[in-house]
């Protein structure tokens, strides 16, 4: 048989991962033609087909998900080795790029990242958002050194990564300060039917929300929901409503958006985590990154 073309084992590879071939094409940077070419001489090298189609997606076929399962490990190692050649050389990057999961809130990625550009030797981030299934694509794919995410790594990814938990933040619960003071009165019973301004409802704030106004026997008034936590606080800082937000970052909230914490939703907390492909981390920057949000996130 003759040698493997690992390019078009790297654009099997990300077709697998995301689905379809257009997608594959946005990550990839190349034509849906130019990848569909690649993806038949991989067939044709290999014998079998790799993928069959249902409907407008793809689905892998058994040799499919055999050669998935040889390329995850190949694409896992490629990066390891790299990890390896720059730690052995002394080689101390003077530049990090870190996908940030689009539900977390600003002030809390400020807070940990800032205190990079103040290192003996600066790092500079580069900072990308998006959500945690893209920015975990981005990793394996190498384009970008760590995730940080307010969910750990889903099990079952078939990626080479590990969970470094940074720190949790209790949840409190906000509202514009001329609005907020019959509201802390009699809290958290004076909240039953207040209006309220919430996360969609697929997040795990959401649920665990959910789960403390039904033990608290709280009814709220939900009269917007979103996917994007700096409009949401925007809507709250107009009056709009009840809104929840990590209470580590109260002072900055009450500052920025006009808001008087109500209270502190008792047992509901944000949990923060970078997502890297070292077990062990020996990244400079990530160490710092994670030394920082040790030293005001609770424990």
């Amino acid at each position: 048989m003759r040698h493997l073309n690992y390019n078009h084992l790297l654009y099997f590879w990300t077709v697998a991962r995301e689905g379809s071939i257009a997608r594959a094409c946005d990550h990839l940077n190349l034509t849906p033609q130019t990848i569909s070419g690649q993806l038949k001489l991989l067939e044709d090298h290999i014998g079998e087909p790799l993928f069959h189609r249902v409907g407008r997606g793809l689905v892998l076929s058994d040799t499919g998900k055999l050669v998935k399962n040889y390329a995850d490990e190949i694409f896992s190692l490629g990066a390891e080795l790299a990890q390896q050649m720059q730690e052995k050389r002394g080689d101390i990057s003077t530049s990090i790029t870190i996908g940030i999961v689009d539900s977390i809130p600003k002030l809390i990625a400020y807070r940990i990242i800032e205190p990079l550009l103040s290192l003996t030797t600066p790092v500079k981030p580069v900072c990308q958002e998006g959500s945690l299934d893209r920015l975990l694509g981005e990793l394996a794919l190498h384009k970008i050194d760590m995730v940080l995410s307010d969910r750990s790594l889903p099990a079952g990814l078939g990626i080479k990564a590990y969970n470094h938990l940074l720190g949790k933040s209790e949840v409190g619960l906000f509202m514009q300060k001329r609005r907020s003071r019959k509201l802390i009165n009699n809290f958290p019973g004076s909240l039953d039917k207040a209006p309220f301004l919430l996360p969609v409802a697929d997040t795990n704030l959401r649920r665990n929300l959910s789960d403390w106004f039904a033990s608290n026997q709280i009814r709220p008034h939900v009269i917007a929901e979103f996917d994007d936590v700096a409009l949401l606080k925007m809507f709250g800082a107009a009056g709009n409503g009840v809104f929840p937000a990590p209470s580590v970052i109260s002072n900055e909230i009450e500052s920025m958006y006009n808001a008087q914490l109500i209270g502190i939703a008792q047992g509901v907390s944000e949990t923060f985590y970078a997502i890297t492909p070292e077990r062990k981390l020996k990244n400079q920057a990530v160490i710092r990154i994670n030394e920082v949000a040790h030293e005001w996130l609770t424990a």
